[in-house]
């Protein structure tokens, strides 16, 4: 089954969400910001989707996306993102910076799932 990084600092919307992906058969490793999951993949780790946050502190998710992007196997990694944000400006800037998807918070365990077999191959 597909690996995902989740990242978010929020301690409830890791643990609620993982759950939602780990009882869907997905393996999930978690970061509490940017910069941890950033290192996660510096240090060659992979995985088939991303799913962040966009406001966090430190580094954002907007930011970490346009990171990861430049690494080669990236490039084409689908990521999501997941944040209680929903202007249209803001969806325009995040797909500019790279990602594939957008799901605004709080969501059913059904739309998340729905959206990551859209986006996984």
């Amino acid at each position: 089954m597909s690996t995902i990084m989740l990242v978010d600092d929020s301690a409830t919307i890791l643990l609620s969400v993982s759950s939602i992906l780990t009882k869907a058969g997905y393996t999930v490793e978690k970061s509490s910001n940017a910069e941890a999951a950033l290192q996660k993949f510096n240090n060659g780790s992979k995985f088939d989707l991303m799913i962040t946050d966009l406001n966090m502190p430190g580094m954002n998710g907007i930011e970490l996306i346009q990171e990861v992007r430049k690494l080669p196997t990236c490039k084409f990694m689908p990521i999501l993102f997941l944040t209680t944000e929903s202007q249209q400006s803001r969806k325009q800037e995040a797909k500019a910076a790279g990602a594939s998807g957008w799901i605004v918070k709080p969501a059913t365990a059904d739309e998340l799932l729905n959206t990551i077999k859209l986006v996984i191959k």
